[in-house]
């Protein structure tokens, strides 16, 4: 090699050759590989780093934006670096789609796990009708008190106590049997009370920072590697040293010959680019390339593969579906289908008015047998139309008084959602590896374009760094 041939950085001002007493061969080779594994290893730790934060949406504001904004094209007006306004910035990517992430978590994972049904009978509406009783039983003279108080005040103060207290006895003793039969209704038509996709990601649609974590903890082994794989750029910078060296020494340098000679044909099409533009085009590839093989060895193939395919056999993250379906099965079960979203949707969602009828319909039908030969003197007294809105307040005070009692449970709770645990974790090891990897895969899918074009970006960015400081 010709040791005479300057490699000069810094605009020129630096030999690195005479300062190291290398030739540029040596100095590329050294020098290339080092950058390109940094490279790798920026891109892939910032494009994990995109992916989840930050959680909420963070700008400014910029003069002119909201003009030009509806001129640009929809794929860049979709992406996370606009809000309304003119407001530039950015969120992660996860976060920013919150309400298609959790719509394809559910289609990927909730829904295969089983239908309303299937998690209602695993909370046990059984256990869920004690445990109503329990903790409404303490509650319920003060609860009928409030009922006649607040319909027909007069009846309740002119009522010998010994009538009123049959009533609270009555109630009391009937309790049990009545939430009974209201949670066997609720059991057996749960599938029109409750929807599950529209629960789950209404739910993680309001709360971002648990999507992200739910995501994150499902595949947080996978997501340390894709940024350790970043020192795949070390052995690509090998081969852009190789690739310079062979563009510099086939290159003739004044006076001096080249040190490789080329066919003419041959040397026009490897010099079609100057040196420098191949440095930064080659931070490019590097920065893209290590990205793609992160996410391959990750995701694909879902099943063993000959090493002559994948070297890798299969995707490291399909390797762990056993402990990852435990993982994400507890947050299912703990954190996403729990017994207080549960009974929020069945009460406050959608079909929370239909929950409530159900409800009073047994109690007014109870209340109607409890208050027996009162009954007709009752209606009498207070107009047939204010006894029959006595008891349906009744049910609609214990439809609202029961999420509080339920929740604040926190023994009761926590085994419902073991149980809910359990099943999604037995479900999940179940399904076959390619739908298993499907889950965390659309997550990433979905923007996978914009990690390949932020490590182009970052990679192009480090070779310009290269070139300033060693030169072309």
């Amino acid at each position: 090699m010709n040791a005479g041939i300057e490699a000069a950085g810094f605009f020129g001002l630096l030999d690195w050759e005479k300062t190291t007493g290398l030739s540029k061969f040596w100095v590329d080779m050294i020098t290339i590989p080092i950058f390109s594994a940094m490279a790798g290893l920026i891109t892939n730790w910032t494009g994990v780093i995109m992916l989840f934060a930050p959680v909420r949406f963070t700008g400014f504001y910029v003069p002119g934006l909201k003009t030009i904004f509806p001129l640009l094209p929809r794929k860049v007006q979709i992406l996370p670096t606009f809000a309304p306004g003119g407001i530039l910035g950015f969120q992660g990517f996860i976060p920013a789609r919150s309400e298609k992430m959790a719509s394809l978590m559910v289609d990927n994972a909730v829904a295969k796990i089983g239908t309303a049904k299937d998690f209602f009978d695993q909370m046990d509406p059984r256990k869920i009708s004690a445990q109503v009783a329990l903790v409404a039983m303490p509650n319920v003279r003060s609860m009928v008190d409030s009922i006649m108080v607040a319909e027909h005040p007069r009846l309740w103060a002119d009522m010998p106590p010994r009538a009123r207290e049959a009533i609270y006895t009555r109630v009391e003793a009937e309790l049990p049997a009545i939430t009974d039969r209201a949670f066997d209704f609720i059991g057996e038509n749960i599938d029109q009370l409750l929807d599950v996709k529209l629960m789950v990601v209404g739910y993680l649609r309001r709360r971002p920072e648990l999507l992200k974590d739910v995501i994150y903890g499902l595949g947080a082994p996978e997501l340390r590697f894709m940024i350790r794989s970043g020192v795949l750029g070390f052995p690509f910078g090998v081969i852009v040293a190789l690739w310079l060296s062979l563009l510099h020494y086939s290159t003739p340098h004044g006076d001096a010959p080249a040190v490789i000679s080329l066919p003419g044909w041959l040397y026009e099409i490897l010099h079609f680019l100057p040196a420098w533009a191949w440095v930064l085009a080659g931070g490019a590839m590097v920065g893209v390339l290590v990205n793609i093989i992160a996410i391959k060895v990750v995701f694909e193939p879902a099943v063993p593969r000959p090493r002559y395919r994948y070297p890798w056999r299969v995707a490291k993250f399909a390797k762990r579906q056993y402990q990852a379906a435990a993982d994400l099965g507890h947050a299912i079960g703990y954190q996403i289908v729990t017994l207080d979203v549960v009974t929020e949707q069945l009460l406050d969602g959608p079909s929370g008015d239909k929950t409530r009828a159900v409800i009073a319909h047994f109690l007014e039908a109870e209340i109607d047998r409890i208050l027996g030969p009162l009954r007709s003197v009752t209606r009498l007294a207070i107009g047939p139309r204010h006894f029959d809105a006595i008891q349906a307040t009744a049910g609609a005070n214990l439809a609202t008084e029961m999420k509080p009692w339920l929740v604040e449970d926190v023994e009761f709770s926590q085994t419902t959602a073991a149980s809910v645990d359990r099943l999604a974790t037995e479900k999940l090891r179940e399904l076959p590896p390619e739908e298993f990897v499907e889950m965390l895969y659309t997550a990433i899918e979905q923007d996978a374009w914009l990690l390949y074009l932020h490590g182009g970006v970052l990679g192009a960015f480090i070779g310009a760094l290269h070139l300033l400081i060693f030169g072309a």
